[in-house]
């Protein structure tokens, strides 16, 4: 057998937080015990509770650290660009983690306080007092642009989830566009109009044409002001 791991290593607050992120997204929350971790962790539950008091303390944990690891993939350049880089990071990682979506919803109403919402409001607030967003409009632009990132990356995640298991993504989307199309046209003119954009479009791609009209609206009203 191989040596066993140090348990000052094996049971560090990290290591623990990265199990845990590792059922989450396996098992979702409902898998997420401190039974289940501790067999993935070969240790007894007390030496987790060392680290660790409750679940929710570490679903906590868990977001914070995924939610800082998306912040810091945006990089140098233009508050824009930088906007564009963080927001995408923040979208991925909605999609590679499906509990992720929730446990935000869940901390920005209910921790506002808490580290996850400072990461996220510092990693974009800056950016958008660096586009020349003047005081006294920094909190509403950036609200604005934190509602419309979770906003679109969670619909997008509920997308995918309910795309069913096996199912081919562009036959989905061909069936979506067809049922569009042959809607009752008196009822639904604007819904048949864009049936065929559906078809084969780039959820990315998408999201940051969105993020785009965002910004680009953004610029337009402040510097009008500033003029």
């Amino acid at each position: 057998m191989p040596p066993r791991t140090r348990r000052s290593d094996a049971l560090s607050r990290d290591r623990i937080v990265e199990a845990a992120v590792e059922l989450l997204d396996t098992a979702g929350e409902a898998g997420l015990t401190f039974r289940t971790l501790t067999e993935r962790l070969a240790t007894g539950a007390g030496a987790i509770y060392w680290h660790v008091a409750n679940k929710g303390e570490l679903l906590d944990a868990a977001t914070d650290g995924v939610i800082a690891a998306a912040l810091a993939a945006g990089s140098p350049g233009s508050p824009r660009e930088e906007i564009r880089a963080v927001a995408l990071g923040l979208f991925d990682a909605i999609e590679r983690h499906p509990w992720l979506g929730t446990q935000l919803a869940l901390q920005l109403a209910r921790t506002p306080w808490g580290s996850v919402t400072a990461r996220i409001f510092e990693g974009i607030g800056r950016q958008v007092r660096a586009l020349g967003v003047p005081a006294g409009h920094l909190f509403t632009t950036t609200s604005a642009l934190v509602s419309y990132i979770f906003g679109a990356a969670g619909q997008n995640a509920a997308n995918t989830a309910g795309v069913p298991a096996g199912a081919d993504r562009a036959e989905f989307l061909d069936a979506v566009s067809t049922a569009w199309e042959e809607l009752d046209p008196d009822e639904y003119p604007f819904t048949r109009a864009v049936a065929a954009e559906v078809r084969g479009h780039d959820d990315r791609e998408q999201f940051l044409a969105g993020l785009d009209l965002v910004l680009a609206g953004i610029t337009a009203v402040h510097l009008s002001r500033a003029k």
